[in-house]
């Protein structure tokens, strides 16, 4: 490889690995974000003299526990997917996220029939004459609606959706995703109760009044900031290098 090329290849480098720094302070960052799913740097061929013709990614088939919530904005429409949670009641009886996303499943049901039309999630109105007084949320997604009378109704039901390759996911921030295309979507594109409830086709279950912590672990991304920090080094080492004995080879013809 020519001067030029090492030269080029080092900048490459030095490239990659700031963004692998970038890549491990986020993940640090969220060591307490609910749901957090860290994010990995794969480092491959950034610089080559020889070119090759490019290869899909073989992805990676994991549909065993890995369902995804579907949250929607309610300014434009746009769908989401997220791992985190901690949902509540907006002041409209919808569940959604903090940021007002409304999360999505079986709605419509009554005290003759399940909950069957897809869309958002939202309590129900109360039987004539009785008052809302509690609701819960069994580990297939229920929601289970409570009244003053005793009575009780399960008006919705959370549904879930799994993907091909979930590291194909696109990250949007607020522990969003996007890019179902991409992901490869397991089973129907508008999820059904059939195919979609918790606790069924890998999707996992729903575990009431808990919330899914960050899979980050802070021993490992410490160590691969060492790694990274140190690959750094060697990168902007190799420019230096490259630059003394260009400047050598120039300074041949005094």
């Amino acid at each position: 490889m020519s001067l030029i090329g090492t030269l080029t290849s080092g900048v490459s480098a030095m490239r990659a690995f700031t963004k692998g720094l970038e890549v491990i302070g986020s993940n640090i960052a969220n060591v307490n974000t609910v749901g957090y799913k860290s994010s990995t740097v794969n480092y491959s061929d950034t610089f080559s003299n020889t070119l090759r013709a490019s290869a899909p990614s073989a992805g990676s088939a994991s549909n065993t526990g890995n369902g995804y919530f579907l949250v929607k904005n309610p300014s434009d429409g746009q769908v989401f997917a997220t791992r985190a949670g901690n949902f509540h009641l907006d002041d409209q009886g919808y569940l959604t996220t903090y940021q007002g996303y409304r999360v999505q499943g079986a709605t419509g049901g009554t005290s003759a029939t399940a909950p069957a039309a897809y869309g958002d999630i939202k309590l129900g109105t109360p039987p004539t004459g009785t008052q809302l007084t509690s609701f819960s949320i069994d580990k297939t997604g229920l929601l289970t609606e409570f009244y003053s009378d005793s009575s009780s109704i399960s008006t919705n039901q959370v549904l879930l959706q799994n993907y091909s390759d979930t590291s194909a996911l696109m990250k949007q921030g607020d522990n969003l995703y996007s890019g179902f295309t991409a992901a490869g979507i397991i089973g129907p594109t508008t999820p059904t109760v059939a195919t979609n409830a918790p606790g069924g086709s890998g999707l996992g279950s729903i575990k009431a009044k808990a919330l899914e912590l960050a899979n980050v672990d802070l021993t490992d991304e410490f160590a691969n900031m060492i790694t990274t920090q140190r690959s750094f080094q060697a990168s902007s080492r190799m420019i230096t290098v490259s630059d003394t004995l260009l400047e050598d080879i120039v300074n041949l013809k005094r």
